[in-house]
């Protein structure tokens, strides 16, 4: 059940049923517009409120029900629609079912048993509460998506929205802000994990006639979509944390930072911030408490160096995002010389809960030196892919098997990756490891802004490094040699053993190269480069020593090192194989087995996939 900012329950507030849409990516590009738009004309056709029962939860629709949400999270299983309350979850809606929601639950009370969650096992799921996605989650930051429409100030106003700031304005001092925060132990949550009380605390008692903070959006990382999310689905909540740091540092003026690849969430800030002016809680006199602050949007040109806040300063004031060194910080010197607080957008999500529910019951979640919730981006081979929040502490293992619903496909687990381009690789028997930054940093990973890619036996562990150290190598500014030179000769060496290539002394040029390059980067993005080359060489050195001494890729994935071959027993003659092969280099009559030319075959691998009787052997 979702718990509002002030610990209530969201079927507490009000009797009124809302059918959220949820409009995230995914659930975008499967439709949801269309069956909003059909969903929305078909409400609006009640002429009086509909009471009934849901679930054993006495409600009421009306023609004002339907509205659009941001990502609710169960990504794969989207188009996804919930009616709040009581929480009632349908999974893979398309435009053919609206009718039938409408009719039959809308109009009647009755759950539409085939629209709801099925597992493996076929066992239905109807409400969040008891849905295994959803019920091993904590949902602080992403509380609110997918229980209101992101645009609407009333919405998040009706889940406790702005009670924070206003008992800051009326009851607190800036001291007694940035001391709560301290005291919760909240650390940042874009990667580097340092505590946010204390960054507000340095601020703060600098002296300057102006002061800034910044919001960072400009999430880089393969795969990651934690921030989007959050700026899309609830851009309320990321303000109003934004307006309590400042007053907590003294800024006057705060810019929010986000990538030109996220124009939604662009055009959701834009309307937020004009709406918030002109409800009193942006400008020179918020709610009559005497402090002025305004925001502003800065649009990054989607360099991943710019996550890097040295880098995002620069590029704010209009010059090329570039890190520089550090000492001086940026909460002394920082925009335009200016002292500055940049946080992660997931940051400044947590910020309203703390002060609504108090810093004692934030510090209560999880380990004490990582307490609280984490967002992350579930991917990769797992049955159940999204955005996930869960509580410090919990393991990998737990993620993986009762969030993600176990490794997709029924093959075997490998290694779970987190923290994007700078994390680690953690095998298989690994995976009771707590999520926290210490522990993982232990296991040579790190929490990064949150990724989390779980990848099973099919994954080559040396082709995925090179994967992270080519993207690194792209993204690199060039500003510093270490990273500059470093990612560019690993990603040679890289190459080198992908195509059997490699050389003796490989695994021993590509330690000593990544520790160098820890050592002796300028910022923290090319000191974390070579991570995922260190940790797949810790826990997959003999992967590697199969590429290089044995010229064998044991996952089949390096096509340099990977052969197709026909059985001439198995094969019936299909010619399924031989119609998608691109360079056309299998022969055979029909019913008759079929040749592969290995002189012409470029191994993409296509005949494997197509063939439904394993007479292709790889």
């Amino acid at each position: 059940m979702a718990q509002l900012l002030n610990g209530e329950s969201i079927q507490s507030i009000d009797g009124k049923a809302r059918i959220f849409v949820c409009m995230g990516g995914g659930c975008v590009s499967s439709g949801a517009e269309e069956i909003l738009k059909l969903l929305t004309q078909k409400i609006r056709r009640l002429e009086t409120a509909v009471e009934l029962e849901i679930l054993g939860e006495q409600v009421n629709f009306d023609s004002d029900s339907a509205h659009p949400s941001g990502c609710d999270g169960f990504c794969d299983q989207g188009p996804l629609i919930r009616i709040d309350p009581p929480g009632l979850i349908y999974t893979r809606v398309t435009p053919e079912d609206v009718d039938q929601i409408v009719e039959m639950t809308v109009k009647q009370g009755q759950v539409i048993e085939e629209l709801c969650y099925h597992d493996p096992e076929g066992k239905v799921y109807e409400l969040d509460e008891e849905l295994p996605f959803y019920c091993n989650q904590k949902k602080l930051a992403l509380a609110s998506c997918g229980r209101i429409n992101p645009e609407s100030f009333s919405d998040y106003r009706r889940l406790g929205g702005y009670q924070a700031l206003e008992k800051v304005l009326t009851e607190m001092s800036p001291e007694d802000v940035w001391r709560e925060i301290r005291v919760s132990g909240l650390r940042g949550r874009g990667g580097a994990g340092f505590p946010t009380g204390l960054k507000w605390k340095h601020c703060y008692e600098q002296q300057a006639d102006q002061k800034y903070i910044i919001a960072n959006c400009d999430e880089g990382d393969p795969g990651a979509f934690m921030d989007r999310n959050l700026m899309e689905g609830d851009p309320y909540r990321i303000i109003e944390g934004m307006i309590i740091g400042a007053y907590a540092t003294g800024a006057s003026q705060g810019y929010v930072y986000i990538r030109i690849e996220y124009p939604l969430a662009i055009k959701r800030v834009k309307k937020t911030i004009a709406k918030l002016r002109e409800k009193g809680y942006l400008g020179k006199n918020i709610l009559d408490s005497g402090f002025a602050f305004d925001l502003s949007i800065r649009r990054g040109a989607g360099a991943f160096v710019c996550g890097e806040e040295t880098a995002l300063i620069h590029s704010v004031e209009g010059r090329r995002g570039m890190p520089r060194p550090r000492p001086p910080y940026p909460t002394v010197s920082g925009l335009w010389g200016k002292p500055t607080v940049i946080n992660n957008v997931e940051t400044f999500a947590n910020i309203p809960t703390i002060i609504s529910r108090g810093a004692d019951w934030f510090a209560s979640i999880g380990p004490k030196t990582s307490p609280g919730t984490k967002v992350f981006a579930l991917a990769g081979d797992v049955v159940n892919t999204g955005l996930v929040e869960i509580p410090m502490g919990i393991t990998l293992k737990e993620v993986v098997e009762e969030i993600g619903g176990g490794v997709a496909g029924g093959k075997k687990l490998k290694a779970v990756q987190t923290g994007g381009p700078a994390g680690g690789c953690i095998p298989a028997e690994e995976l009771d490891i707590k999520i926290d930054f210490d522990s993982l940093a232990v296991k040579g990973s790190i929490m990064g802004s949150g990724g989390m890619i779980v990848l099973d036996e099919d994954t080559c562990m040396v082709d995925l490094a090179k994967y992270f150290i080519q993207f690194s190598r792209d993204e690199s500014c060039g500003k510093c040699t270490p990273c500059r030179e470093g990612n560019t000769r690993l990603l040679e060496i890289l190459e080198r053993i992908t195509r059997g290539a490699g050389k003796e002394n490989d695994i021993y040029l590509l330690r000593r190269l990544a520790e160098v390059q820890q050592q002796t980067s300028l910022c923290g993005l090319g000191k974390s480069a070579p991570n995922p080359v260190l940790s797949t060489l810790d826990y997959f050195e003999d992967e590697y020593k199969k590429h290089i001494f044995d010229r064998e890729c044991p996952a089949g994935a390096c096509r340099y090192l990977v052969t197709y071959e026909i059985d001439e027993e198995a094969c019936i003659g299909c010619g399924a194989c031989k119609r998608v092969c691109p360079v056309d280099c299998i022969s055979g009559a029909s019913r008759k087995p079929h040749l592969i030319d290995q002189e012409t075959c470029i191994k993409c691998g296509q005949c494997y996939e197509v063939c439904n009787f394993a007479a292709v052997r790889r």
